[in-house]
């Protein structure tokens, strides 16, 4: 059963709890299931023609949240004064420079890295001591959290993570934290590149190798493993159109074999002796195509034959991967109207430009489908979207000590690792279920205990004492958040600025004169409030003065974020 936008707003219990209450009444799946999402968007939708309609900050933010982890007020004001071209331009140019690697934050008086001093980084290091598994893939975590926290105003953080939950690997399987980083590298500087290059590349990836036995894979006891995940998970899918049989993972995994990890420079190898040197003879799904076995060095070669002919289905490859690029960056349900006026055009530009992702990303970020009312606000915020979006949009404050920095990112993945969504941990090599399961898709995100923590955690940095672990301490300043808009003394305003902010579509009007009777004190005059917030600006060292403004703002956002609103992007 799935559900759209109108119902989710019906049925959710934020709006009925009051503000000093700590868990929600009611498991949000099962309300859910008494609803049923209709068979696509309520209108008919208008393919991916370019976008001809009003361009301003509500369609800036509907495109920043789906390409980027939320938005700031400042980025949304740079989107705004561009053109439509113009900003899916900026947040699809690849050129930027990438990030310094991860470093060794976690030197203490019980752990010492023998190899890396504290501030370097480890991703070079020739070997990961086992005492140090744990401290370096936190590192890692913490470092990606931090990239997605200090983004750019560009597509790569959601790319890489798009990729990551497509060439599903588990850092607590493949253990060493530089197999990972090096994985995690390659989709960030490869995210909007070539698709068809990029199977070929993470086949023999380090990481990968690992995670699917592929490292095992030998010409005496042939591994299917990866054969299998290639050909159902990474290029062709399940179901109809998908034509291969049982035979042709067989002969994939000796195709595969011989290819092996050298762990000092952490990088793959092949080897001869130990690869199936017989032709592989496929079904007629491949024409019966046949890969000639050779001998030597040249054996490796015959991985890209193999990915060659795969691609030479080009319809179900191509439409395959844009499915999940659609349902990752747009909207999880496609009816028989998406396929063919959205996934099919897709398809095709992505045959035509070669298996290049840019193109394809650039026509669906620029359809007049993309910025149909009802594709915004359509589905529920992923635990990064919900976090990462939250800190940057309320200005979060962070240490300028670098490991206390890292400790805090650190913090904020707990927050996200929480609510089901680990970084570089999904729970299977399908990557995690919300871009996959059927019917519930978005839906996994929510249910009585993420909704809670979600509103606990909030609420916690909304406070002026933050929230505090192992002397990290993470916290914003909700009064100065205040200060940067219009005219924070006049309530109508503020409420209206907020719930803009905040909230991806209006926001009634009931809801916000919810809000404004709250800055009011349950009061009749604006001047309730205005009064308060000029009081406090004539005078912002008058504790009191600052305490009653303080309060009357984090019951209003406390309201506003607990909307139901503010859950879907």
């Amino acid at each position: 059963m799935l559900i759209n936008r109108r119902d989710f707003l019906k049925i959710s219990p934020f709006q009925e709890e009051k503000p000093t209450k700590k868990e929600y009444p009611l498991p949000l799946l099962e309300a859910f299931r008494n609803h049923e999402m209709p068979d696509g968007l309520d209108m008919p939708i208008r393919g991916v023609m370019p976008y001809s309609g009003n361009w301003g900050p509500m369609q800036a933010m509907h495109l920043l949240r789906r390409t980027c982890f939320g938005h700031t007020r400042q980025e949304v004001q740079q989107l705004s004064q561009m053109s439509m071209e113009e900003a899916v331009n900026h947040l699809l140019d690849n050129s930027l420079p990438l990030p310094t690697p991860p470093l060794n934050y976690y030197n203490t008086s019980d752990i010492t890295d023998p190899n890396i001093p504290l501030g370097q980084t480890w991703v070079n290091d020739t070997q990961t001591p086992s005492s140090l598994l744990f401290s370096r893939s936190q590192s890692f975590k913490a470092w990606s959290v931090g990239l997605m926290l200090e983004q750019e105003a560009n597509i790569r953080e959601k790319m890489t993570l798009f990729w990551h939950n497509h060439f599903a690997t588990e850092l607590k399987v493949v253990r060493d934290a530089r197999a990972t980083y090096k994985l995690n590298h390659y989709f960030r500087n490869n995210g909007l590149g070539n698709f068809k290059q990029m199977v070929k590349d993470v086949s023999k990836d380090p990481s990968m190798l690992f995670y699917l036995n592929g490292y095992k894979n030998s010409k005496d006891a042939p591994d299917e493993n990866y054969a299998r995940e290639l050909f159902e998970l990474f290029t062709l899918g399940r179901g109809a159109g998908s034509g291969y049989t049982e035979s042709d993972v067989i002969e994939s995994a000796k195709v595969l074999t011989g290819w092996r990890i050298n762990p000092a420079p952490m990088e793959s190898f092949f080897m001869p002796s130990l690869h199936h040197t017989g032709d592989k003879i496929f079904s007629s799904f491949f024409n019966h195509h046949i890969i000639k076995g050779r001998m030597g060095p040249e054996g490796a070669d015959e991985k890209d034959e193999l990915i060659d002919m795969i691609f030479t289905q080009k319809e179900v490859v191509a439409r395959f991967i844009c499915r999940k690029i659609y349902r990752f960056f747009h909207y999880y349900h496609i009816n028989s109207e998406t396929e063919n006026k959205v996934i099919q055009e897709m398809a095709r530009v992505f045959i035509d430009h070669d298996w290049e992702v840019k193109p394809v990303m650039s026509l669906l970020l620029k359809s007049e489908h993309f910025y149909e009312e009802n594709s915004m606000s359509c589905h529920i915020k992923n635990p990064f979207d919900f976090f990462i979006g939250f800190s940057r949009l309320f200005h979060l404050e962070w240490p300028s000590d670098p490991a206390a920095m890292y400790r805090a990112w650190s913090l904020i993945q707990v927050f996200v690792g929480s609510q089901g969504m680990d970084y570089c941990d999904p729970p299977s090599v399908s990557g995690w279920p919300a871009y996959h399961q059927e019917p519930q898709y978005h839906q996994i995100w929510i249910n009585s205990d993420t909704l809670s923590k979600r509103k606990q955690i909030v609420e916690m940095l909304f406070l002026p004492r933050g929230l505090s672990f192992q002397n990290t301490y993470l916290k914003m300043d909700l009064v100065a958040f205040v200060t940067l808009f219009s005219d924070p003394s006049n309530p109508n305003t503020l409420v209206q600025e907020a719930c803009e902010l905040c909230v991806a579509f209006p926001v009634s009007v009931a809801k916000q004169q919810e809000m404004k009777a709250i800055l009011l004190g349950n009061q009749t005059g604006d001047f309730y409030w205005s009064g308060a917030w000029n009081s406090y600006t004539l005078d912002p060292t008058n504790e009191q003065n600052r305490q009653i403004v303080f309060i009357r703002l984090f019951s209003m956002f406390q309201y506003l974020l607990s909307l139901p609103e503010y859950q879907l992007s």
